[in-house]
C-alpha cells in the first residue's frame, strides 16, 4: 500500500513532468497535454535489453528488462554523476545503450594518458562510462571511445533492473536521483508484469 505522502509527491512529478512537455504550446494545446500526461501518461517505460558485459551486474550478459524514468528537459537538475542512463548509441543511431553518468557540463576531463590535452565538457554535453572497468574502452564502447554525448541523446534514468523472474532490484543511482525516483517507484513499478513480458 502506497502512503498518501508518497501519492502526493507522485503527483508533484507528474505534474512538474507535464509542464516541462508543454511550456512551448498554445493555452487549448496545454490543456490537453496537461490532462493526457499528468491523468492519463506514466513517468516511466519498460526497455528490454539483449545484455552484454560494459553494464554488468546491473544489465545481465543475456539481457533483461529496465524500467526506465521519463526526463522532459534535461538538464542537470534532473541527472546527476552517478546516475544510470539510457540513451541514443552515438556510433549506431537506430540502437540504444544503459551508461553511468560520469561527468556533466563544465566538468574538466583529464586522460591519464599524458599525450591527451585536457578539456572541459560544453554546456549540455555528458561523460558516461560502463560499469565494468575491466573492458578496454572499445569493448566497452563509452565516452572514452565515442567522445563527449549530447545531454539530448539521454531518454531516461534507468531506476529497476529485471534480470530474470527471481534476480532483479533497485538500480544504484545517484542520492538525490533515488529520492526523487522513490515515489514514482512505489506507484508505477509492477516487477510481475516486467516479468511476464520480458523478452529474455
Amino acid at each position: 500500500m502506497v502512503s498518501l505522502s508518497t501519492w502526493f509527491r507522485y503527483a508533484a512529478h507528474k505534474f512538474e513532468y507535464s509542464i516541462s512537455l508543454t511550456w512551448k504550446i498554445n493555452s487549448t494545446e496545454l490543456t490537453d497535454a496537461i490532462w493526457k500526461n499528468f491523468f492519463q501518461g506514466k513517468l516511466t517505460f519498460t526497455h528490454w535489453t539483449k545484455g552484454g558485459e560494459a553494464m554488468a551486474p546491473i544489465v545481465s550478459p543475456t539481457g533483461g528488462a529496465l524500467l526506465v524514468r521519463k526526463l522532459a528537459n534535461l538538464s542537470p537538475t534532473q541527472v546527476f554523476v552517478g546516475d544510470v542512463v539510457l540513451l541514443k548509441d552515438p556510433e549506431k543511431s537506430d540502437d540504444l545503450i544503459i551508461r553511468r553518468l560520469a561527468a556533466l557540463e563544465g566538468y574538466e576531463m583529464v586522460s591519464s594518458d599524458e599525450k591527451d590535452e585536457p578539456f572541459v565538457l560544453e554546456k549540455d554535453q555528458c561523460w558516461v562510462l560502463a560499469d565494468n572497468q575491466a573492458l578496454k574502452p572499445k569493448e566497452a564502447r563509452d565516452s572514452r571511445l565515442f567522445g563527449p554525448v549530447p545531454m539530448t541523446d539521454i531518454l531516461g534514468r534507468v531506476i529497476y533492473s529485471l534480470r530474470t523472474a527471481v534476480d532483479h532490484g533497485l538500480v544504484e543511482n545517484s542520492g538525490i536521483a533515488m529520492n526523487q525516483d522513490a515515489p514514482v517507484l512505489a506507484v508505477e513499478l509492477d516487477v510481475e508484469e516486467m516479468a511476464k513480458n520480458n523478452k529474455t
